[in-house]
């Protein structure tokens, strides 16, 4: 496949919006419902393998971790990794990290791009390729020792969803950032969009936020990292729009979609939980971000986002750090060339 086809995936694009929206929806359940319930981080957290082991034995056999941490972690602060599957394919192209403070009433996502170069023997050292080395477990593993931090839960959502949801909250107004002319028809994908603002409904939303580049070459200036930007623009009116008191009625469709498309380690009461907390934060007030680095960068031949280590340091410092102390660089496993 071609680089050009292989960018516009829709995977890519398009579970980043179903992932962290369908978080959204569940504060309608939970409003629905009546009950909530906050996650436990020791119920699936996956540490950082190069935490202290303390001898013992888990259940399967594994070496126990005993985090260092384990003390001196922040109460109500909570970290997630959602994916988004390909169901044809099969992987996970999109993967994003959410930290919630409920101290602090913030909620913070990043995205993590699929090329992110990870230390690891495999010869294709990509994130988006830890999912065919031993599935999401694997995918959470490496984010977790790659960042420093432990990966509490998960949500993994297939693309199916997307439309679907879409058009159960009757589409999108969103402000289309730059004219789009692409056509394929091996894929047979054709979007033309003129700049400007347009109520989307969910194959149009579609085509938008899988949007790479025009057929003349002419795209994003920063290529995928301006598509993260749009996802991330459309997200933000994806929960406007959502949290309208008139999609109140929908939340049956909705949480019927949420059942076919999402699989998670969190209870129905914790997603509720964590949707009642988007309620408290505001659409407007959930930040999102990208791991800083470079999308030109080349690692033995290859192709990589190579990450900038002080910068994602910092980062995760400020919005991702569950522990009360902060980390350095030697907590972390980021590659530099």
């Amino acid at each position: 496949m071609s680089r050009n086809k292989r960018h516009t995936s829709a995977v890519q694009a398009v579970s980043v919006v179903t992932i962290c929206t369908l978080f959204i929806l569940t504060a309608l359940v939970g409003l629905y419902k009546c009950f909530s319930e906050e996650p436990d981080p020791a119920d699936g957290a996956v540490a950082p393998s190069n935490a202290a082991a303390d001898g013992s034995l888990e259940p399967d056999g594994k070496v126990k971790v005993k985090s260092a941490s384990a003390s001196s972690r922040k109460e109500h602060f909570h970290t997630i990794l959602m994916g988004g599957l390909d169901d044809e394919n099969g992987g996970s192209d999109t993967n994003l990290l959410l930290a919630i403070d409920s101290d602090q009433g913030t909620m913070d996502v990043v995205s993590l791009p699929r090329d992110t170069l990870l230390n690891v023997s495999w010869p294709v050292k990509k994130l988006n390729n830890a999912y065919h080395h031993g599935g999401f477990t694997q995918t959470m593993e490496e984010v977790s020792k790659l960042l420093g931090i432990p990966i509490d839960h998960y949500v993994t959502v297939k693309l199916k969803a997307f439309e679907e949801l879409i058009d159960a909250i009757g589409g999108v107004d969103f402000e289309i950032p730059v004219n789009m002319n692409y056509d394929d028809d091996w894929q047979n994908l054709h979007i033309h969009f003129d700049a400007g603002m347009r109520h989307l409904n969910g194959q149009e939303a579609l085509k938008v936020v899988r949007w790479r580049q025009n057929n003349d070459g002419s795209g994003y200036a920063t290529a995928d990292i301006g598509r993260i930007d749009t996802q991330q623009n459309f997200l933000k009116a994806v929960a406007k729009q959502t949290l309208q008191l008139s999609n109140v009625d929908k939340v049956g469709e909705m949480a019927e979609i949420f059942s076919k498309c999402v699989d998670t380690d969190l209870k129905l009461s914790n997603l509720i939980w964590i949707g009642e907390q988007a309620l408290k934060t505001g659409p407007d007030n959930i930040t999102f971000h990208t791991l800083p680095g470079d999308g030109a960068g080349w690692y033995q031949g290859g192709s990589y986002y190579v990450l900038d280590a002080n910068g994602v340091l910092e980062m995760i410092n400020s919005y991702f750090n569950p522990y009360l102390h902060d980390l350095t660089l030697d907590d972390m496993d980021i590659l530099v060339p």
